[in-house]
């Protein structure tokens, strides 16, 4: 007989509810009463979710797309001079354009013909030579790369790192060419002291920026993943120098979402719930309302949104859960956490649906 058969009912009725909870159903259709209650809460159905896009597109950012695809390059090197000094702005408005470049460079290659010195055209240039990279890799982080993706990854990445030194070189103290580096330092396996004197760079020109320690936390998660001490470290450190509405808060939850990912052997029901990461929750909390009094268009409180909303869903805080679904519900690109996941909008609606159920039934609606 197995163990299984050898638990009472109760502890069997327990042992199945739990399963039940952490992993989401294998149907495409929700339950009927999760559902109905996400939507007696008013939030979007799961077929009207719209899976390309994490919000609602920026026109303007529309229109600049439409232009350089047209050929206009002089349309895409003024929209990126627009943003100024404003390097959260300008390294956003970067990525709009080498995702474009990275899909076809035809316009990216005549304003660099046209503007050899033009460091906005050399940052575009690295920032796609990386986003070709990901192509090639492949961005799926349940699925592991042939050898040949792996190796033609690596020839992109060197051909990225080339660029990014160029680009460095025209920026003057524009940080964005020294965090386009950034994921060519864990792509071609830096090592941690290469790693520290670019990161030295960044925090010259602008220390208090969300997508650097971002991307420098991925790296050390992925440098150390026997000791996620470092990464901890350095994100706890980032959020306690952050100022309220910098959004640096996210970070302690995004390493240690990296750490319970590592292992499938960790109890996502208890790892949650500890003292710390609820101190890190409510901080974090505290850092998306301000950001989002300063500024409500910013797109970055998004992402700190998806990850408030998982990390409180484990911790059984239902009604905070459901307040940051809502904030976000509608639009859902398969960002983390959910994109870890086999099929990341069926695990983004399952631990939606379950916390408005949760809070339907406590309110006794």
């Amino acid at each position: 007989m197995t163990p299984l058969l050898l638990l009472s009912a109760a502890a069997l009725c327990g042992y199945l509810w739990t399963k039940a909870r952490k992993k989401p159903p294998q149907t495409a259709k929700s339950t009927p009463g999760p559902a109905e209650a996400a939507a007696a809460l008013g939030l979007v159905p799961a077929d009207k979710l719209n899976t390309a896009e994490a919000c609602s597109p920026d026109p303007h950012d529309g229109e600049i797309r439409a232009a350089v695809r047209s050929g206009d390059w002089k349309a895409g090197a003024a929209f990126l001079d627009e943003a100024g000094r404003h390097w959260h702005e300008r390294y956003r408005r970067a990525a709009v354009l080498q995702d474009e470049a990275a899909a076809d460079d035809a316009w990216l290659l005549a304003w660099r013909a046209a503007r050899p010195k033009d460091a906005g055209a050399a940052l575009v240039h690295a920032g796609a030579l990386t986003g070709v990279a990901a192509q090639v890799h492949g961005t799926n982080p349940t699925q592991h790369p042939t050898w040949e993706q792996s190796s033609v990854f690596h020839q992109v990445m060197v051909r990225a790192r080339e660029a990014c030194h160029e680009a460095q070189a025209l920026a003057g103290d524009d940080p964005c060419p020294y965090i386009a580096e950034i994921p060519c330092a864990l792509g071609l396996g830096y090592e941690p002291d290469e790693c520290r004197a670019l990161w030295a760079e960044v925090v010259e020109r602008d220390a208090p920026h969300l997508a650097a320690h971002d991307a420098v936390l991925r790296y050390w998660c992925h440098t150390w993943r026997r000791s996620h001490e470092p990464a901890e470290c350095f994100a706890r450190e980032a959020a306690r120098l952050g100022a309220p509405g910098r959004l640096l808060s996210l970070l302690p939850l995004y390493a240690a979402f990296k750490q319970e990912r590592s292992s499938s052997k960790t109890d996502r029901d208890v790892y949650y719930k500890s003292p710390e990461l609820i101190a890190a929750v409510d901080a974090c909390l505290i850092d998306v309302a301000a950001a989002a009094a300063a500024d409500p268009a910013d797109r970055r409180i998004l992402r700190a949104r998806h990850m408030l909303a998982w990390t409180l869903y484990w911790q059984d805080r239902y009604e905070a859960a459901v307040e940051q679904f809502r904030a976000i519900d509608g639009h859902f690109d398969a960002d983390a956490p959910w994109s870890y996941f086999r099929d990341p909008k069926k695990f983004y609606v399952h631990c939606r649906d379950y916390s408005a159920l949760q809070v339907v039934e406590a309110n006794g609606d």
